[in-house]
Formats: C-alpha cells, sequence, structure tokens
C-alpha cells in the first residue's frame, strides 16, 4: 500500500514537471516553430498599436460622441434644402484636401523659434473697419517653433498649424508667409492647449458687433481653432477617426451662431448658424454605397461624432489636413480629391441637429459684405419672414 502512494506521489510530480516544462519552453520559444512565434508577437504588436492622438483633452465637446437618439432642429429639412441650392451644382459634400485647407506641422525642442509679425489691413477692409493691423490672440507671437518645411495653404486664406505633442501646445495661423528678408508673418494667430477644451473663451476678445474676429486672432470665422475637427492622414490610415468633423457652407446664419462657435461670418438671414451640428443618417447603410476606404471612416464619424458648421465657403466643404508638403503621403485612392468628395452620400441624407445651446445674435458685417459681393443672387430661405 505504501509503495502504491510513492509511485502515485511521483506519478503526480513527473505530470507537474511536464507542464512546467512545457510553459518553459513555450515561453523561451524553444520547441516552437519559428512562424508560430513571429505570427504570435505580429498579433501581440497589432493588439497593442496605440490609435493616432486626437487633439484636446477627452472630454472636449469636440471628442463627444452623439447621444443615440439625438434631437433634430425644427428647421432641419428647410436647412437641407437651402444647403441643396448649390451653385457649383454638387449635391454632395467635397473635401478640401487640397487647396483651402489646413497644413500641420509637428515640432519639438529641437524646432527653430521665430516671431510672427503682425500684417496690416486691406484697403478694401479699412471702409468697414478701423483696425490698423490684423490681430493676434493672447499669448501669440514670441517664439513660434517653424519647422524647415512648414509652408502654409496656397489659398488666401494661408492656413497653418503647428503642433508640438512634448509640450502640449498648438499655433494656428491664418494668412502666414514667409517674407523676403527670412522673417515670418500671419493675419491671425492663436496659441492653445492641446489638451485643453479646444473652445476659447469669448471673454478673451474684445469683438464688437459688426466686426471679424480675425481682427483678434482666431482662425476660423466662427472663431473655433483651426485644428478642431480637421481630418488627418494618420487617423484615416489607423481605420478611425474619434472626434467631430467640420465643415464650411455658404448658407451660415447671418449674424446667429451657437456654442462652440465664438462669433460668425454667415451671410443668410435664416440660414444655418455656425456652431450648429450636422449628423449624417445613423440608420443609412454604408456598405451599399460606392466609398473609397477613407470615406467609410469619414462617413461613420459623420454618423457617431457629427460635423460642426465652422466658417463660410464657396461650396459645401468638409475640412481635411493638406498634404502637399508630405511627400510619403496622398489623399489619392482614400479620399475624394476636391469637388469628388462624398458624391455617394447626397445631401438629403443628413439633418441639423437641435443645439442646447442658446442663439447668439451678432457677428461679422465685413464679410457679409464681401460674400454677397461674390454671390449677389444669394436670396434668403422662404421660411424668412
Amino acid at each position: 500500500m505504501a509503495k502504491s502512494k510513492i509511485a502515485c506521489v511521483m506519478l503526480v510530480a513527473a505530470l507537474l514537471l511536464g507542464c512546467i516544462g512545457q510553459q518553459v519552453w513555450a515561453q523561451s520559444g524553444i520547441g516552437v516553430t519559428p512562424d508560430a512565434t513571429e505570427e504570435a508577437h505580429a498579433a501581440e504588436k497589432a493588439a497593442k498599436k496605440p490609435m493616432p492622438r486626437r487633439f484636446f483633452a477627452d472630454d472636449s465637446f469636440w471628442n463627444q460622441p452623439l447621444p443615440k437618439k439625438a434631437e433634430i432642429d425644427e428647421r432641419s429639412a428647410e436647412w437641407i434644402k437651402l444647403i441643396a441650392q448649390e451653385r457649383s451644382g454638387n449635391d454632395h459634400f467635397w473635401f478640401n484636401n487640397t487647396v483651402w485647407t489646413v497644413h500641420v506641422f509637428e515640432a519639438n525642442h529641437d524646432t527653430p523659434l521665430f516671431n510672427i509679425e503682425q500684417v496690416k489691413v486691406k484697403e478694401w477692409d479699412r471702409k468697414y473697419v478701423s483696425h490698423e493691423y490684423y490681430g493676434h490672440g493672447p499669448g501669440f507671437g514670441k517664439g513660434v517653433p517653424i519647422p524647415p518645411n512648414a509652408v502654409a495653404d496656397s489659398k488666401y486664406d494661408a492656413h497653418i498649424a503647428i503642433i508640438d505633442w512634448d509640450r502640449n501646445l498648438a499655433w494656428g495661423m491664418w494668412g502666414f508667409q514667409k517674407r523676403a528678408d527670412g522673417t515670418f508673418e500671419s493675419r491671425g494667430g492663436m496659441k492653445y492647449r492641446l489638451d485643453g477644451s479646444g473652445v476659447f473663451k469669448p471673454a478673451d476678445f474684445p469683438v464688437k458687433n459688426n466686426e471679424s474676429i480675425h481682427y483678434y486672432g482666431p482662425n476660423r470665422a466662427s472663431g473655433v481653432p483651426v485644428i478642431a475637427g480637421l481630418i488627418m492622414y494618420d487617423e484615416i490610415k489607423a481605420g478611425e477617426i474619434r472626434h467631430k468633423l467640420v465643415c464650411g457652407i455658404r448658407h451660415g446664419a447671418y449674424q446667429e451662431y451657437v456654442f462652440p462657435a465664438i462669433w460668425t461670418d454667415g451671410i443668410i438671414e435664416g440660414g444655418i448658424p455656425q456652431g450648429s451640428v450636422m449628423q449624417l443618417n445613423p440608420e443609412l447603410d454604408l456598405s451599399k454605397l460606392n466609398l473609397l476606404p477613407g470615406e467609410i471612416v469619414v462617413a461613420k464619424a459623420l454618423q457617431e461624432y457629427g460635423m460642426v458648421v465652422v466658417d463660410t465657403a464657396g461650396g459645401a466643404a468638409i475640412y481635411a489636413e493638406g498634404l502637399n508638403k508630405h511627400p510619403h503621403k496622398s489623399w489619392e485612392g482614400i479620399l475624394g480629391i476636391g469637388g469628388k468628395g462624398l458624391k455617394a452620400i447626397k445631401f438629403e441624407h443628413y439633418r441639423v441637429l437641435k443645439s442646447p445651446y442658446p442663439v447668439q445674435r451678432k457677428g461679422d458685417l465685413v464679410q457679409y459684405h464681401r460674400w454677397k459681393s461674390v454671390f449677389p443672387k444669394t436670396k434668403p430661405p422662404s421660411y424668412v419672414k
């Protein structure tokens, strides 16, 4: 009987040692084929691959998904019909991803610093304002990092943004260019935290009714950061956008805006207030549409996070970063270029959501006169009394 017990104990011990040995061999890679080891490491690496960083704090307005049953504004149908009156003939949103966009560059502690000079107000603006110079916002202008390859968008707005993740700071500029003497200038300029709210405080800008917010620093006419809602190449390649998008339309409301906007350059009486959130119908089956790979990612974000109206534009345009100065990146085959845009998704599939914030009734008169001269046939919608 004793011998039998001893035999059992020895058998159990042998089994335990065998299991431990197998674990040791597996952990050391001994006895495991190279292909299996490589596949396991690749799977582990893919699982741990971080998503691209998004701008602003996790609890920022920009990074909040929409409620599952977001309330639609009672004027939504009329507003969508208004957008559909596109002079370009387009029945869809296009992408501003090659021109009228924002070029984004990263900086670090080695990036050379420059002072950004202010620009005198153009003659055709002087009949509306008394400002001698366009404005720079609080804390902007001195010690701005400018990478050697940094160039603004080629169009008049000449938008550019510099991102420093080490310091969690961003510099956004409007009308940026390098002068002949090697110095830099910008019509507008803002400095802000990348881990902040992404919403500027109206009290920081003593803008008067009928003026443009551009005379005080902000780069978007609605007064939101120029990087807010911008579609970034790396997040498209990663397959997911985790923030609201932004767009410019021709039919923004004249002197009406809502949070997160702090101003407006809208030109249509009774149009869509800047700051309003638009949503792509979440019940729309994207699998049945002829969309490019990146457009599927955009469309999902439009359903989950929505899109904020932030500017007046010559057409209905969604803003994506410009890649002209990034030679190893291109939107070709990923997003439709310019007017090709989201042509598979018509305006009728969008709705304007009801804002929980009060409508502010003031704004830019300078841009109103300028845009009215560009679109002389623009008429207020029929429902405006």
